[in-house]
């Protein structure tokens, strides 16, 4: 799937916002088309029942990954202003992960450049990781986003959306685990770096085995209900 180390990165797929939802993060890598890299803009863990199972399955695939606000919470142990959905995920991560796991989530960056520095990578805004940037409030969206990248990857917001410049490519792939933007779907996206595009994508997965699994961690109900409706 990956081509030789030395050979840049041209198609490469974007995921974000896991939040332990095993049954999508598979349901996602199944459907997703030959990608030279893939990236990951934070919030592999948090709320659903599997955060160990998706931490191992990113790290046995070496992918590159940013630290979101809910991986941040469950290495350092807080949960400041999170609803009780967001702390209950947080507390059942801590319970559910390795040492290892806490390592590798403490070991992630909050922003990272890959493909020769032409992709930026973040979780929130790039310059507040735990700042939601919605393409609802297109002012938030200009050129003045883009450095010296290409591609600004961020996710947060669980809505998909791209925004193209001149200057470059702004894109949020969307959540994995927990959209938000009314479609139960998994997404993700991938660029094309010689192109210059982006394909956004979606796939259904088994979201009633995500509530029955939900219903017997004792998580909070609704994480496994608002599946359903994509909020």
């Amino acid at each position: 799937m990956l081509l030789a180390a030395e050979q840049p990165a041209m198609r490469v797929g974007l995921i974000s916002d896991v939040h332990g939802n095993r049954i999508a993060l598979e349901a996602v890598l199944d459907d997703m088309p030959a990608v030279d890299e893939l990236c990951c803009a934070g919030d592999v863990v948090g709320y659903n029942p599997w955060p160990a199972d998706c931490v191992a399955e990113l790290r046995e695939r070496d992918v590159a990954t940013v630290m979101g606000n809910h991986d941040a919470a469950v290495v350092e142990g807080t949960g400041f202003r999170f609803n009780r959905m967001a702390q209950a995920g947080v507390e059942h991560a801590r319970s559910q992960l390795s040492e290892g796991h806490l390592e590798w989530l403490a070991s992630l960056p909050t922003e990272r450049l890959e493909c020769d520095g032409r992709l930026k990578l973040v979780h929130g805004h790039p310059a507040d990781p735990d700042r939601y940037t919605r393409y609802t409030y297109p002012r938030e969206f200009s050129p003045r986003l883009l450095g010296e990248e290409d591609v600004l990857v961020l996710g947060h917001t669980h809505v998909q959306g791209v925004s193209r410049y001149a200057e470059g490519i702004v894109v949020n792939p969307g959540s994995v685990g927990q959209p938000r933007d009314d479609d139960p779907k998994a997404a993700y996206a991938v660029v094309d770096l010689e192109a210059m595009d982006v394909e956004t994508h979606r796939v259904a997965y088994d979201i009633d085995t995500v509530q029955a699994a939900v219903a017997d961690a004792g998580l909070p109900e609704r994480i496994g209900t608002r599946l359903e409706r994509g909020e």
